[in-house]
């Protein structure tokens, strides 16, 4: 195939990030490759009547030809462009947009490229940068806390012959009437409804405190005025309720069948704390390392503002859009018609793309590479809450891909401690519930 002559234009900066060049391609060499590729289908080309490689070429040429002549055309762009990107040593973010010009001279093709580049990052000091490390150190008493939300995870409820308390369980019918008519969503039978669980409106709640089985009662409730409902915003209804049972919660005792309920096979409780309290310490561990990656995190782009490619922030969008589709779809919700715009994501994309940019950089730059005992420390942590830690290993290493989440983690950590070693650190405790989001 014949080589193509053109002539290029020096490359544009655009934006700081864009770039384009201008190329024209000489028609006669266009031709010539159009000739050679058509002389080389002809020898496979098939058609009724002829054998194979005795078709004639004007035939081959008049179902062909436009074929060819595309292909020659985007050959020769791309190589003009591929050597024009090489010869700058431009390191181009997603793909070129080509598009045809129209001054081009008599006997030549014009065209633009349209592409971005990556950013040129000159890494910022961080040493000035204060990032608080919380702390926390897991007790008897974190165990204990964890242990009542355990047993209330569990809880049963039993008919209670006394008057409902914050707590209880009812099971109650209602109806509720607008200027005496019955409007929709407002009835229900055996309508199940915790007291004190702010499942209701404020003034239904009210009712639900002090009733026993079989009460009747009557009460008007107020609906506030951005309501969801327009017909019932700002409106005041009356409903009738029957209480048809008040139950009252049962949390299960501390003992070898709750023990056996957490997985501990022989039910004795002092394993059941050690294995509540090494289950906690993994998770609080892993709470504490997030709070002071993202710290970490803000730090880095806080003293390298980049701006980064929009076709690398898209193509993140859309992988992020997709990602939180399929999760969807897993819980059950049908997702045929109902589209995941990958804009939405845009904020969180180009943040990770930044970020992704500058621990790169930084790992080059500060010889922070991942070693295979960090990723395999990383695989162990994975392992351990698995019944055979060896299998779940021999897993992840029978396909090195599998280690692709590891591997990110280990060069995150890297980065992080490199962070920590080199910013103003203070440590700070931080309070069980808060760290695990029980706050009130």
């Amino acid at each position: 195939m014949t080589e193509t002559a053109t002539t290029v234009a020096a490359t544009e900066a655009v934006s700081t990030l864009e770039r384009r060049i201008d190329m024209t391609v000489v028609l006669a060499d266009i031709e010539k490759d159009v000739d050679q590729r058509l002389k080389q289908m002809s020898r496979t080309v098939k058609m009724a009547g002829f054998r194979p490689g005795k078709v004639p070429m004007k035939m081959v040429a008049q179902q062909y030809g436009s074929q060819a002549r595309s292909e020659a055309i985007g050959a020769a762009v791309e190589k003009t462009y591929g050597d024009k990107v090489r010869e700058q040593n431009l390191r181009v973010a997603g793909y070129p947009r080509i598009e045809p010009k129209a001054d081009a001279a008599e006997g030549q093709l014009g065209f633009t490229a349209i592409f971005e580049v990556y950013p040129e990052i000159s890494l910022g000091d961080v040493s000035g940068e204060a990032i608080e490390k919380p702390t926390l150190t897991v007790t008897e008493t974190e165990v204990d806390t964890t242990l009542d939300v355990l047993r209330k995870q569990r809880t049963t409820y039993s008919p209670a012959e006394r008057a409902s308390e914050s707590g209880d369980r009812l099971i109650i019918d209602f109806i509720g009437r607008k200027n005496g008519e019955e409007f929709p969503g407002g009835k229900a039978d055996n309508y199940t409804v915790m007291v004190g669980g702010g499942m209701m409106l404020p003034d239904f709640e009210t009712q639900l405190v002090g009733v026993r089985a079989g009460d009747h009662k009557t009460f008007d409730v107020a609906f506030p005025a951005d309501y969801q409902a327009a017909e019932l915003a700002g409106n005041t209804v009356q409903f009738e309720m029957t209480v048809k049972s008040v139950e009252a919660p049962q949390l299960p005792e501390l003992d070898a069948e709750f023990a056996k309920q957490l997985g501990v096979a022989d039910g004795d409780t002092t394993k059941m704390r050690a294995e509540v309290r090494a289950n906690l310490e993994r998770e609080v561990k892993k709470r504490l390392l997030a709070k002071v990656k993202e710290q970490v995190m803000d730090a880095l782009l806080k003293v390298n503002p980049i701006e980064v490619p929009k076709a690398l922030v898209m193509m993140e969008a859309e992988q992020m859009a997709e990602a939180a589709k399929r999760d969807m779809e897993q819980r059950g919700m049908m997702m045929k018609n109902m589209p995941v715009d990958p804009t939405w994501f845009t904020d969180q994309a180009s943040r990770r793309v930044k970020l992704g940019l500058l621990l790169a950089e930084l790992v080059k730059a500060r010889d922070l590479h991942v070693k295979p005992e960090q990723v395999r420390a990383i695989v162990d942590e994975f392992a351990e809450t698995f019944e055979d830690p060896k299998e779940v290993v021999r897993w992840y290493y029978s396909q090195p891909q599998r280690l692709a989440e590891a591997e990110a983690l280990a060069l995150e950590n890297n980065v992080v401690n490199w962070v920590l070693a080199t910013a103003r650190v203070t440590e700070a405790p931080v309070a069980f519930d808060a760290l695990m989001g029980n706050a009130a």
